[in-house]
């Protein structure tokens, strides 16, 4: 569902003022202004006007905001649950109950102008295809433009997103790239590809460190993952329809150690599953150096854990439920001796209270 001319349905709270438009000049009263009764496009209360709207509108309707993710709201009446996911003008409904999401429907065209889209197809340049046995996202025809905009388009594929042991640096010997701006261009298009592509995140992030001074090598790896991209086009993410007799959270959580040769700092990579389907992935740079494999580990540990809250908490609200406690799976085991006995000593008192904060939570669950 799409709210046309969102921002004018904004209220204001502070008094704006803007000169009169041209072909509308009162004649004679030149020199006088207007005042702004709704938001308009370009002002910078706008978009928060337009959020409080909705919000209030969503909230007299019988719906909750999630506490933990703002832009999901839920309305429950008995066994009928309806949640709507908010993107600024762009509304996703899903409920158990058909006439119930064409209750909501109808309340929302008394409220605002809207566009009904129908069935979920596209959302935000993401496919998505809604089968009986599941449900699959993906971004082929976004993928299919990075190729064409970088010159990739046809290329031979290749098995792999990135070389194996392919290490890269800031200080590199290699000549500045032809053109910085477009090798930019291209990693922040791929960012947003691993939306729906959890494979790409460890080499897009790899290869996001080198945006202010990218080098000819840079460029080399740029391009190796887009002929990866060239022989995975359609691929994307599958949430599969299988009954189980109750919903599973499982992550896991891993690290390399000084992987950056320049900061010499490590990579976190963690992973959650519900039930057998990827929801959430990241690969970033610890903040901090790492001075061993296992405190490397316990800091991506740390890191899963407070996703876990989040994710924990957010399907409990979702489902109605108490939270219950996730799994985190780590794979090494001083990490994991340290987690459950976390003792002060010289490698590892000086680690930050936050990921030790961290750790205890993953003790206790």
């Amino acid at each position: 569902m799409d709210v046309k001319s969102t921002f004018l349905n904004g209220d204001l709270q502070e008094e704006v003022y803007v000169e009169q438009p041209a072909g509308f000049v009162v004649a004679g009263q030149e020199h006088k202004v207007l005042k702004l009764r709704k938001a308009l496009y370009g002002l910078h209360q706008a978009l928060r006007a337009w959020n409080e709207k909705l919000d209030s509108t969503l909230l007299s309707f019988g719906f909750r905001r999630s506490p933990s993710e703002h832009a999901i709201y839920i309305r429950k009446k008995s066994d009928i649950q309806l949640v709507v996911g908010v993107y600024v003008d762009d509304l996703v409904i899903t409920g158990a109950s058909r006439s119930d999401i064409q209750k909501f429907k109808g309340e929302m065209a008394a409220a605002f102008k809207i566009s009904d889209l129908g069935l979920l197809h596209y959302y935000l340049g993401i496919e998505v295809k809604q089968k009986k046995d599941g449900i699959s996202l993906s971004q082929g025809a976004y993928a299919v433009k990075i190729l064409e905009k970088s010159g990739m388009a046809g290329c031979n594929p290749c098995q792999v997103p990135m070389e194996t042991k392919l290490k890269l640096s800031k200080l590199s010997s290699e000549p500045p790239v032809a053109d910085a701006t477009a090798y930019r261009s291209i990693v922040g298009s791929l960012r947003y590809l691993v939306n729906t592509r959890p494979d790409l995140a460890f080499a897009v992030g790899y290869v996001s460190r080198f945006l202010e001074d990218p080098r000819e090598d840079h460029l080399v790896a740029v391009k190796h993952i887009l002929r990866y991209i060239e022989g995975t086009k359609t691929w994307g993410v599958w949430f599969g329809r299988k009954k189980a007799e109750e919903v599973s959270l499982i992550g896991f959580s891993d690290s390399d150690y000084a992987g950056d040769v320049d900061t010499r700092k490590s990579t976190t990579g963690v992973i959650f599953f519900l039930n057998e389907s990827p929801i959430t992935w990241q690969s970033t740079k610890q903040k901090v150096v790492a001075q061993s494999t296992c405190e490397a580990e316990y800091i991506a540990a740390a890191n899963a854990t407070c996703q876990a809250l989040w994710l924990a908490r957010v399907l409990a609200e979702v489902q109605g439920l108490e939270p219950k406690a996730p799994i985190l799976r780590v794979d090494n085991k001083s990490a994991i001796s340290l987690i459950k006995n976390p003792v002060l000593h010289g490698q590892s008192k000086h680690i930050e209270v936050n990921t030790t904060w961290s750790g205890s939570l993953l003790k206790q669950v």
